[in-house]
């Protein structure tokens, strides 16, 4: 009687059928791939709640569907097209999320498919990865203190083409000018650079001539913004 609540209205006798026991093992399972990608990716890392919660539980989802494709293959084309309708509603992730969501979604993959040792070796052996390459700062540019974007602020009446060129060309290795803004009623020009320093411990040095020269107005420099160009 248990058995027969769990057959589906469309089983066959060429249908293979999922026992409950089977079916539990692996939701558990999955569970447990969840719990461990959530943890691994919460060491040293700026994670939200969602985030967490979504990445502990997508694995049992994919192997639930997984399971239930049971080797029908048009099932499966379905599920694929099914999966790649799926997108966040937030802002785009990082490459470090999506990564985590790919990790889950084939571990929950592997899992579905009945190989669940190999679904927690997996995942035990991406995780220790992880967290040896946030330990070790894997990645990081140690020159990233070269990198700035400056704002100058110059008064409507001084020429700003080339104005700035020597004092830059000695304290910049490159520098481009990137935008130029009319500001304060049209009376003041904003000018937005992005550059990269030959020395980080001159760059008060660079303020200071650059002060003399822009009438002492307002000038910003501020660590380069790469997040947009970030995959």
């Amino acid at each position: 009687m248990l058995d027969s609540m769990f057959h589906g209205l469309f089983d066959t006798d060429m249908t293979s059928i999922i026992s409950v026991s089977d079916f539990l093992l692996c939701i558990g399972c999955s569970l447990l791939i969840g719990l461990i990608l959530a943890f691994g990716y919460m060491y040293r890392s700026r994670y939200t709640k969602s985030f967490i919660v979504t990445l502990a539980l997508l694995p049992s989802v994919v192997c639930v569907v997984i399971m239930m494709v049971n080797g029908n293959v048009g099932a499966g084309v379905a599920v694929a097209g099914a999966f790649s309708l799926v997108r966040f509603r937030s802002v785009p992730g990082t490459a470090k999320e999506i990564t985590m969501l790919f990790l889950a979604m084939g571990a929950g993959l592997i899992a579905g498919m009945g190989y669940l040792t190999f679904a927690l070796l997996f995942t035990l052996i991406m995780c220790v990865l992880s967290v040896l390459y946030n330990r070790l700062d894997f990645g990081t540019r140690k020159n990233a203190a070269i990198y700035k974007t400056m704002n100058i602020t110059i008064p409507e009446d001084l020429d700003y083409t080339g104005v700035f060129d020597d004092l830059l060309a000695e304290y910049t290795t490159s520098c481009e000018l990137v935008r130029v803004k009319t500001t304060n009623m049209g009376s003041l020009f904003r000018l937005t650079y992005n550059m990269t320093l030959r020395d980080a411990s001159r760059e008060k040095e660079m303020i200071d001539k650059l002060r003399c020269r822009n009438g002492n107005l307002e000038i910003t420099v501020s660590k380069q913004e790469t997040t947009v160009a970030e995959l």
